[in-house]
């Protein structure tokens, strides 16, 4: 009997497992790596254009309400190639949510520039302004001509006088007839004839109407109209709502009462009695406020109370002006030899 001849196997022997001793590198590459991105980033910060910063800067300004921003030019350490950037700094005088620059920076010239420019643009704006005025005023005159002509045809023409102010063409009904009977504001029958003979000239005119009441300086002595206040605001509608009648639109007309406050002549006057209550039919003028306070001035002796003038006078007057400033050239061309 074999003894179990064959030789026992032995086990095999466990390898022992291999440690990695560098996994350490692994993590400090990628702080490495997170480092150098850190840096890139703040090396790109540093590195500002600044000429491009400084357009931003003003485009920003601009948009919240300013007209520039101002900026003064410095050195210093902050570019990343080594030379001096330039640095801008916002004049602190200019306020971005006003709509000013400042202007603590600018030069004594450009200062200079800035006043030249400034009053440039008001003698334009003013000269504009004086044309507006002179223009309007050859309208109202045209208007004046019109309105006169048909209270001529009706033997009219010394019923109304004209004014030309700052609120537009005013026609003033002026007659020894009475217009409105005392403590009345009903039309009587001179004045009906003189509205019947204006209306149609004020129709089809772009400007809108204002008629100012107006009262003698005797009190009101009625139930209807305890002061002359309501009298003669009374007057004033009554005037419109005969105007409408006439075919004026009502939105274009307004009525206003003035008392006795607008005397048209002095109350010591016998004749006050009569013509001082009346009616004032205003041609409002379409321009703005500064081009009117121009119109007296373009109107000439036209913003003085005066009678009416036909077109066909107009016309005569203008032909003898215009020949007698023919006349004046030709004497200044040819001057009287010795």
């Amino acid at each position: 009997m074999s003894g179990g001849g064959g030789k026992r196997k032995k086990p095999h022997e466990e390898h022992e497992e291999h440690v990695n001793h560098e996994r350490w590198l692994v993590s400090y590459a990628d702080m490495l790596t997170l480092l150098f991105v850190l840096f890139v980033v703040l090396y790109s910060m540093s590195d500002v254009n600044m000429k491009k910063f400084a357009q931003l800067a003003s485009g920003l300004s601009s948009g919240f309400g300013a007209q520039s921003v101002a900026f003064q030019g410095q050195t210093g350490p902050m570019d990343g190639s080594g030379n001096s950037a330039e640095i801008v700094q916002i004049d602190p005088g200019a306020n971005p949510g006003d709509g000013k620059a400042g202007n603590s920076n600018l030069t004594a010239q450009q200062k200079e520039a800035v006043k030249a420019a400034m009053a440039a643009e008001d003698r334009k704006k003013a000269s504009q302004n004086a044309e507006a005025a002179t223009k309007e005023a050859e309208n109202l005159k045209k208007i004046e001509n019109k309105i006169s002509d048909a209270l001529a045809a009706q033997k009219l023409l010394g019923s109304v006088q004209f004014t030309i102010d700052r609120r537009g063409l005013v026609v003033t009904i002026l007659t020894n007839e009475v217009v409105f009977a005392g403590n009345r504001a009903d039309l009587q029958p001179g004045g009906k004839k003189i509205l019947d003979a204006i209306a149609p000239s004020l129709v089809k005119l772009p400007n809108n109407i204002e008629v100012d009441g107006n009262t003698n300086q005797l009190k009101a002595k009625t139930t209807f109209y305890p002061s002359g206040w309501e009298l003669s605001a009374a007057r004033a509608s009554t005037t419109v709502r005969y105007l409408g009648n006439h075919g004026i639109a009502k939105n274009r007309m307004s009525a206003v009462g003035f008392s006795d406050t607008k005397p048209l002549i002095n109350p010591s006057d016998p004749r006050s009695i009569t013509m001082n209550r009346r009616v004032d039919i205003v041609v409002l003028t379409t321009l703005s406020a500064d081009q009117a306070a121009l119109l007296p001035a373009a109107a000439g002796a036209d913003n003085k109370l005066h009678p009416g003038q036909t077109s066909a006078a107009a016309k005569s007057a203008q032909q003898a002006e215009t020949q007698a400033d023919n006349n004046s050239e030709a004497n200044n061309t040819n001057p009287t030899q010795d």
